[in-house]
């Protein structure tokens, strides 16, 4: 059994080694295969990696040229915005210069209409004073004493009554003389203002400034608490001058006013809504508005203003 057994092993060895070996080579075949593989992957990548640095390079190059080009381009184009800015800013300042002599001239155009204006309202009141003057010429001289110039049961100098005759003082120019009244008046010194006024009407009763002259006497009475006086003096603005428009809704409203403060509110409100009526867009006729609620009524509406208005140009 032994010399079997022996024999058996020496025939299988041989088989064994064989068969190892066979694997080896394969092993090793294999493996060369792999370093090919290995190799043949690393020169590919060797490649590509050469490839990549070359388009690296372009891409630098390319870069450093548009880098280059913009300069060029930002230079030439600030080049371009200086020269435009240099053709545009000398007429623009041209023309601004010669919008401010426009400017002055239209200034010195304002100032001689102001001057003339001002001379025409010299002239105006020099003709006024003129033809007062001639006026004043053309009155018959007063009869000498003994001839029918002492007033009956009078002496000269004095009335019929006896009393003293007021003295006429002279009139100061149109011009002057109203400016004076309305300074006075508007400082708050009424009673000189009130003196000045009334010879206005005195002197310029037939003037366009005489109905802005009673207004103000019937203004300054109301100021002063001398409502009957007022209104006699705003009714004398309404009465005497109804044409005139310039202190007409001032003297509506104020003589509704100074009938409030005598406790008269129905005569009040009737001056009140006349002025409404022939006044609407006056800012005063808010005022008036104003007054007729407080006193319970109510402000006339735009159809009545409009009837009101018709019924007037019908009478």
């Amino acid at each position: 059994m032994l010399r079997r057994l022996c024999v058996l092993i020496v025939a299988v060895t041989p088989v064994a080694a064989l068969a190892a070996s066979k694997e080896i080579m394969e092993l090793q075949r294999d493996v060369a295969l792999l370093q090919e593989s290995v190799k043949q992957l690393q020169q590919s990548q060797d490649r590509q990696l050469a490839a990549l640095l070359e388009a690296v390079r372009l891409a630098q190059d390319t870069s450093g040229k548009s880098n280059t080009s913009l300069a060029v381009m930002e230079r030439t184009l600030q080049q371009s915005l200086q020269d435009m800015q240099a053709k545009v800013m000398q007429p623009v300042a041209g023309l601004s210069a010669r919008m401010d002599g426009v400017s002055n001239d239209v200034r010195s155009l304002q100032q001689a209409v102001t001057d003339l204006t001002a001379s025409m309202e010299k002239i105006q009141s020099q003709l006024t004073d003129l033809n007062n003057a001639v006026k004043l010429m053309q009155t018959p001289a007063a009869a000498p004493p003994g001839q029918g110039g002492i007033p009956p049961g009078g002496a000269p100098g004095m009335n019929a009554g006896g009393a003293p005759m007021a003295a006429q003082t002279p009139c100061m120019p149109l011009g002057d003389l109203y400016q004076s009244a309305d300074r006075d008046r508007t400082a708050g010194k009424l009673e000189l203002a009130l003196t000045e006024f009334q010879d206005f009407l005195r002197c310029y009763g037939n003037t366009d400034r005489a109905p802005n002259a009673q207004y103000y006497i019937g203004w300054i009475h109301y100021s002063q608490g001398d409502y009957p006086s007022a209104l006699k003096d705003f009714d004398a603005v309404l009465e005497k001058y109804p044409d005139n428009n310039n202190k007409k809704a001032d003297a509506f409203y104020y003589k509704g006013m100074t009938l409030t403060k005598m406790s008269q509110r129905t005569a009040a409100s009737e001056e009140f809504i006349q002025l409404i009526q022939q006044f609407p867009s006056s800012p005063l006729a808010s005022q008036a508005c104003t007054q007729l609620r407080e006193m319970g009524k109510n402000c006339p509406t735009a159809a009545n203003r409009s009837s009101a208005g018709k019924k007037k140009k019908g009478e």
